[in-house]
């Protein structure tokens, strides 16, 4: 698990493809000596394992769902991506809970200053925008963000200039496409009730609380 609170802003040095597997090595801040063997690592909110490290650098293998479900197979060498390490049990759960899991991926729509914010607005498909509610949490690109608002396919966020520039949103401009993780919490109360394929359950804070989820 997760957070969505990034560690550090690493940068892509080699995406390696071969006939039955990918590896992705990032060059990062995170001290070396902290690594281990098998730990997970989410790169821009995709849970990877690490299978090697040194000299600043860290490989992971990834699946090819992975591949096909995320923005990972658009990423070229030298691009920047969101680091985080998985949480351990006593720290402060800053953002909210993240399983490093990718639902989809949205593109951005528009990107516009707000006071001392930038809003930027997403669309996705309808199918994962019903798992997202006003003032309710979302990651991504392994940002843990509050959603301000959200139409039937499309949502927004606003940024603070502190996330702006320790992450790689401030790359984004509009056609960017990004890894979403919607809400888990959604997801479960979707699933225990039953409200799957066309129908679209209307979650939202009223709907938890009544529900016993708030």
């Amino acid at each position: 698990m997760f957070t969505g609170l990034i560690e550090d802003l690493g940068t892509l040095r080699q995406l390696r493809r071969e006939s039955d597997k990918v590896q992705l090595t990032v060059a990062t801040r995170i001290p070396m000596a902290e690594l281990i063997l098998g730990e997970s690592i989410a790169v821009n909110g995709i849970c990877l394992t690490v299978v090697a490290f040194s000299g600043g650098t860290f490989t992971a293998d990834v699946s090819p769902e992975s591949m096909a479900c995320t923005t990972l197979g658009e990423l070229g060498s030298g691009d920047p991506v969101n680091l985080e390490r998985a949480l351990r049990m006593g720290d402060r759960l800053g953002g909210h809970l993240v399983s490093g899991h990718v639902d989809g991926v949205a593109v951005l729509l528009e990107k516009s200053q707000d006071g001392n914010a930038v809003r930027l607005r997403f669309r996705m498909a309808a199918e994962l925008n019903r798992f997202v509610v006003e003032k309710g949490s979302i990651t991504i690109d392994g940002i843990s963000l509050t959603v301000n608002q959200v139409s039937e396919e499309t949502f927004s966020v606003a940024i603070i200039p502190q996330t702006l520039a320790a992450t790689n949103l401030h790359h984004r401009q509009p056609g960017s496409r990004v890894n979403i993780e919607t809400d888990i919490i959604g997801k479960y109360v979707a699933r225990l009730l039953g409200q799957r394929g066309d129908v679209k359950p209307s979650i939202d804070l009223d709907f938890l609380a009544k529900h016993g989820f708030l």
